[in-house]
């Protein structure tokens, strides 16, 4: 199983980045995909995650309206269009998989149920 995000940068405030993350080695339609992001000193936390199965999305409520996520299962692909961004979005964001979540009613932005990171993208919003 691996994933591979990309797609950081640096933007001003009010600004558009799309992530992206590669999915191989796992039945990528199944699985739950989620992005996270951390900032030094703080703990991860879940922003958006996505059942490939049903396309169900959820979100921390400080991106919603903001943030999509969305997956192209034909490309093994799970995005994050991130929009009017501001400068607390700041930080680094990392993709991740679970597959029991698929089995789950709840717990869809909780670190510890996802089993599989990428490496990390540096999103850096400036002011």
């Amino acid at each position: 199983v691996q994933l591979q995000a990309s797609g950081g940068g640096l933007v001003q405030a009010g600004g558009s980045l799309r992530l992206s993350c590669a999915a191989s080695g796992f039945n990528f339609n199944t699985y739950v995909m989620g992005w996270f992001r951390e900032v030094p000193g703080r703990e991860r936390e879940g922003v958006a995650s996505i059942k490939n199965k049903d396309g169900t999305t959820y979100y921390i409520d400080s991106v919603k309206g903001r943030f999509t996520i969305f997956s192209d299962s034909a490309k093994n692909m799970t995005y994050l269009q991130m929009n009017s961004l501001k400068p607390e979005d700041t930080a680094v964001y990392f993709c991740a998989t679970s597959r029991r979540l698929q089995y789950y009613s709840s717990g869809f932005l909780r670190p510890d149920l996802f089993d599989v990171w990428g490496r990390g993208t540096q999103v850096t919003v400036s002011s």
